[in-house]
């Protein structure tokens, strides 16, 4: 193992350094979330369902 008197008093633990990989990786991935879904300015855009007769108010309908 490493000796602990060669490690710099300023380098974050491993932890540390996980935990800041994780918030940069859950950042990154609702940046990437978020740009997916067009319009989705508001919390729980991306799993929106639309309501069931909404889609079936009128199959027959031509537009």
């Amino acid at each position: 193992m490493a000796d602990k008197a060669n490690i710099p008093p300023d380098t974050p633990s491993r932890e540390e350094r996980l935990a800041a990989k994780l918030r940069e990786n859950l950042r990154r991935r609702k940046a990437q979330a978020r740009a997916m879904v067009p319009g989705s300015g508001h919390p729980g855009g991306a799993g929106d369902v639309p309501p069931a007769d909404a889609t079936l108010s009128n199959p027959d309908a031509k537009s």
